[in-house]
């Protein structure tokens, strides 16, 4: 029976803890991923293009060591029941996702969501629409196997409908910057890990319409991808900027600050992966 939360933060930061090990210090860094420029391939080679269909972010998640993909599913996908060699860590981007067990009551996640996935145990996939999901992968290759090979490998999956994400805001947490009076501020929910220097951790950053700001890491990288609404992220001197939609990547290195805006009219959503604690802080840009 797969864990549904009730909606607190805190409870998911143990979560996968096996799944903190420190990230090469030399990963690839200073770097945006575009979503319209995402090569898509087959997620499952042995499905080709009848199955989902991975875009990698950043590392290789066919090969050893951590990684970020998206994976894309067609209106109707429904996977055989089946486990995965690794445990993984996904947010629903678009559409609407059902991952649980194979006999389970359909759960859809709509844009938001969270859930974990622990090595071994047998479930299924299923899509609403066409979807897309952002997977992550502490240690690969990601890979596929049959239900016959399953084991139990400790770990507990999580379920987290978007609805009962528990959200902080600069009252109630220092990773957050108060916004001035009268002005709605961003605000953080903690999935994972533990925002402690030195270690792993991902969190989810909103940001309310109209918000103008800094988010900087206090470690050595800070890997960011876009969940939901239009961000633009701008040169320092607030000269240029890139629109990155839902899916699109940016990473920085050290405490470089990236300087982000939210759209007018909507807001908008980040997943964050930080070694080491991050702040998201309101701060004035150049028009």
């Amino acid at each position: 029976m797969r864990l549904h939360s009730l909606g607190l933060a805190t409870s998911l930061l143990g979560v996968v803890t096996a799944a903190v090990a420190l990230e090469p210090a030399n990963a690839s860094v200073e770097q945006v991923v575009l979503t319209r420029d995402i090569a898509w391939k087959p997620l499952n080679p042995a499905r080709g293009d009848k199955g989902p269909q991975a875009g990698t972010l950043w590392g290789d998640q066919t090969a050893e060591g951590p990684s970020g993909f998206l994976v894309k599913f067609v209106d109707g996908f429904a996977s055989p029941p089946h486990i995965h060699n690794i445990s993984y860590r996904g947010l629903v981007i678009g559409g609407l996702l059902h991952n649980d067990d194979p006999d389970a009551a359909p759960m859809w996640m709509p844009v938001g969501s969270y859930w974990t996935q622990p090595a071994g145990e047998a479930h299924i996939t299923a899509a609403r629409g066409v979807s897309v999901a952002y997977v992550e992968i502490q240690d690969g290759p990601y890979l596929v196997r049959p239900t016959d090979q399953a084991f139990d490998n400790g770990e507990r999956p999580v379920n987290l409908d978007a609805t009962n994400l528990v959200w902080l805001g600069s009252a109630d947490t220092p990773r957050v910057g108060a916004s001035p009076e009268g002005e709605r501020g961003a605000e953080v929910s903690f999935l994972w890990g533990e925002p402690k220097p030195g270690r792993l951790s991902g969190a989810l950053v909103k940001l309310p319409p109209g918000f103008r700001g800094v988010l900087r890491s206090e470690g050595d990288v800070l890997r960011a991808v876009v969940v939901q609404g239009e961000v633009r992220r701008h040169t320092p001197d607030a000269s240029d900027a890139q629109t990155l939609e839902p899916g699109s990547y940016f990473a920085s290195a050290g405490e470089t600050p990236n300087h982000l805006s939210s759209g007018a009219d909507t807001e908008s959503l980040i997943y964050v992966r930080t070694r080491g604690r991050f702040t998201i802080a309101p701060a004035a840009m150049r028009d």
